[in-house]
């Protein structure tokens, strides 16, 4: 076993060898609820004046966070304070509201209003005096977003995976953000933060994350995580899968049909040969990442218009997303990844969430320079549990057992 190996290396006699089953819950949509009360479109075009004028970069894919995610329980301290946060592939930071969230003046939006403290009173926050393991870092951080960035300052404590009273995996000694300002448009969403699941090397001052810090101290089993989410249709605040930290899930997933090797350490981007459905086929080949942070599948915009072609998917302009019927038959979206073909049912791109009409989960995503041409969001983790190896730098796929 890898960590029986690291204590026989490292002789680590205070840390222990285990499995983690975190279980993860699905959340309500900002953008349905946008949607249900006419804001959405305003909102779009209020998105897009930012992108245009923000000039601010960054190393890492930054999503809204305002549509269906995927939640956990993590805890902070001693004594353990507990948080809601996005559970994220995509991203490599771990970060929550500070008590300070709203404190710090900052520059008004053109209403006047003052936006720092927006999001700020629906969060859990972090009381760093509250804890006896607390030690205060000094530096400045801060995450860049589309429409607005999160900031404030680095601490360092004990953070365990998983909520009070469940088998956790505490991880001493992290360096994660604390924030003071969050983006009113976060204000809504159920998590107080993000816990970043991907590689040092994409992480906001190159700090360590948290699962390779584990990792890098011993503490699980085998050097990899499980992804399993369920589809349960239009509901909200109900269990929606699990991630097993140092095992393959064989719970709620079947064997390992195949690993594919990691183009880049970064995010979780490998290659995929192709793709196709109904009369449509490309095997033009692309780079594409998995990622548990984006609710839809993002796609070149030539490829999402032929897959909503094939399986009659109407585009939304007012919304920016496509809409589908959602009773008639369609046919299955084939990827081929390696030598091998996974198929995404229309129960799994197919997305009700009680609007009156279904959406084809598949969005244009522009990519450029190093960033992958794929998103493989939640549609396909439903479709396929994902295996995330650390350790030898791949990604793994295996079939749900229910």
């Amino acid at each position: 076993m890898y960590c029986s190996l690291v204590f026989l290396a490292a002789v680590l006699s205070t840390a222990y060898c285990a499995v983690y089953n975190i279980e993860m819950t699905r959340t309500p949509s900002q953008r349905s609820k946008m949607i249900r009360d006419g804001t959405w479109p305003a909102y779009l075009k209020y998105k897009e004046l930012m992108r245009m004028s923000n000039k601010a970069t960054s190393s890492q894919p930054m999503n809204d966070y305002v549509d269906v995610v995927y939640i956990g329980n993590i805890t902070l301290g001693n004594p353990q304070q507990q948080f809601t946060v996005v559970l994220d592939t995509g991203s490599s930071n771990l970060w929550v509201a500070d008590k300070t969230c709203g404190s710090v003046k900052r520059a008004k939006a053109s209403n006047g209003e003052d936006i720092s403290k927006a999001a700020c009173p629906k969060k859990t926050t972090f009381d760093s005096s509250k804890s006896t393991t607390y030690v205060a870092d000094g530096r400045k951080w801060s995450i860049q977003y589309e429409t607005g960035s999160t900031k404030g300052f680095l601490g360092q404590d004990t953070a365990c995976f998983g909520g009070t009273g469940t088998s956790q995996l505490c991880v001493p000694k992290v360096i994660f953000g604390q924030a003071t300002t969050i983006h009113p448009i976060y204000g809504n969403n159920a998590n107080d933060g993000m816990l970043g699941l991907a590689f040092t090397s994409i992480a906001a001052d190159h700090i360590t994350p948290p699962l390779i810090q584990a990792i890098n101290m011993g503490l699980l089993d085998q050097p990899i995580f499980t992804v399993w989410l369920t589809h349960r249709g239009p509901v909200n605040n109900v269990r929606g899968g699990m991630i097993t930290y140092g095992a393959l899930d064989t719970t709620n997933c079947g064997n390992v049909i195949a690993y594919q090797p990691l183009s880049s350490a970064t995010w979780w981007q490998f290659r995929m040969n192709g793709v196709s459905c109904g009369s449509y086929t490309s095997s033009q080949g692309w780079e594409v990442m998995s990622d548990t942070g984006t609710s839809y599948i993002g796609a070149p915009a030539s490829v999402v218009q032929q897959l909503a072609r094939q399986v009659g998917a109407t585009y939304v302009s007012n919304y920016q997303t496509y809409s589908i019927d959602c009773n008639s038959p369609k046919p299955d979206i084939v990827f081929t990844i390696g030598t091998n073909s996974y198929n995404l049912k229309p129960e799994n791109y197919v997305v009700n969430e009680g609007l009156g009409f279904c959406e084809f989960s598949f969005f244009t995503l522009n990519g450029a320079g190093f960033f992958p041409a794929w998103i493989l969001g939640d549609p396909f983790i439903r479709q396929v549990c994902n295996v995330y190896d650390i350790g030898q730098q791949r990604i793994g796929f295996a079939a749900p057992l229910h």
